[in-house]
């Protein structure tokens, strides 16, 4: 069996360390310095706090100054569960602890914004460890529907792994495969990152539906507005699909589980649909984060303003059809301009 070393504790990441386990590999968690106090429970009781689930007994917890020492020289296998804005942070402790290649699979979601373009999470690892270490990385991703809540119970599980290498990507869907985390092959690395950051933020728009209900009148059948979220959930996969095809990646990704099947669970509950929510109620996103949701990461906002000047750039220079992407504008708009929501029912379905 491998030792695998997972790089973030927070809830995603410790969530894997049960599939690695299950399947008979060396574990170790280390914290990110923001982990620190779950760390100290693992360390302590075995419990993950945020999690509310005792982690295998095969599971050893560091803090992450001790990151050098977890990696050892025998770590086969580093899983990146750090955050998108802790992307830096990690290329920082990999180039600092690494004396040799070791391949390394990413469940962070984000885009790394260029000028007039999005690049995968996984590239910007692999170049910046290459350009600063001297290292050569072969870096895969995981995406898909996967809540970190149902994985720590060992819940069905359906992901897509994805690199450059294919090669890599089956052999890692062979090392983490359990009775019940179902992991897939796909080579389709840039669709796969784009469906898996851009369902956090499709997701705060279709959030928006139940929002507004609460603004509406109380009607005598008391209905709700499902309706309204799946014209939402329909052309925020029209718009993926934009998305996707204007960086080379492939429909597949988009109407597989990194598209349909992940935006569909996160439209269930969570931070980016809690946003959305509150932007249907009439809040703006400065509001939202001054009030209800102060101090919460929201990763599809952030993501939204990080890629907010590459897209609008790849709009004028008709890279991207504006016309295309009236959902993607409108939340661009809410996010960085501090504007109420304006849902364009009108310029729906109007694109192909």
């Amino acid at each position: 069996m491998s030792t695998v070393t997972i790089l973030g504790a927070g809830v995603m990441g410790s969530a894997m360390c049960l599939p690695v386990a299950d399947k008979g590999h060396a574990v170790r968690l280390v914290g990110t310095h923001l982990d620190t106090g779950i760390i100290d429970s693992v360390k302590a009781t075995g419990r993950h706090p945020k999690l509310n689930v005792l982690l295998p007994d095969t599971v050893r917890a560091f803090h992450h100054e001790e990151f050098a020492a977890a990696l050892g020289t025998d770590t086969d296998l580093i899983v990146l569960g750090v955050s998108s804005a802790g992307v830096g942070w990690a290329i920082d402790r990999l180039c600092e602890a690494l004396k040799a290649p070791v391949p390394v699979v990413m469940i962070t979601k984000g885009m790394q914004p260029e000028e007039s373009f999005l690049t995968a999470l996984p590239d910007h690892v692999a170049v910046n460890v290459k350009r600063r270490a001297g290292l050569d990385l072969s870096v895969a991703a995981i995406g898909g529907p996967c809540i970190a809540g149902e994985l720590a119970v060992r819940r069905h599980t359906g992901t897509v792994i994805t690199a450059r290498d294919v090669e890599l990507a089956e052999k890692l869907c062979a090392m983490l495969e359990t009775e019940y985390y179902h992991p897939r092959v796909s080579a389709d690395v840039i669709g796969v990152e784009i469906c898996a950051a851009f369902k956090n933020f499709f997701a705060i728009g279709v959030g928006w539906a139940a929002g507004h209900q609460e603004k509406m009148a109380a009607t005598e059948n008391r209905a709700f507005n499902h309706n309204a979220a799946a014209i939402l959930f329909d052309q925020a996969i029209r718009e993926l699909m934009i998305l996707v095809r204007a960086h080379g990646g492939t429909e597949q990704s988009v109407w597989g589980m990194p598209g349909a099947g992940d935006l569909y669970v996160t439209c269930q509950a969570g931070r980016n649909s809690r946003l959305g929510n509150n932007l249907g109620r009439g809040l703006t996103y400065s509001e939202t984060k001054a009030g209800p949701m102060k101090g919460d990461t929201i990763e599809g906002a952030e993501l939204g303003v990080a890629v907010a000047t590459t897209l609008r750039t790849m709009m004028r220079e008709g890279v991207l059809d504006a016309a295309s992407l009236p959902l993607t504008s409108a939340l661009l708009d809410a996010l960085t301009q501090d504007a109420a929501l304006d849902i364009p029912w009108t310029s729906f379905h109007r694109q192909s």
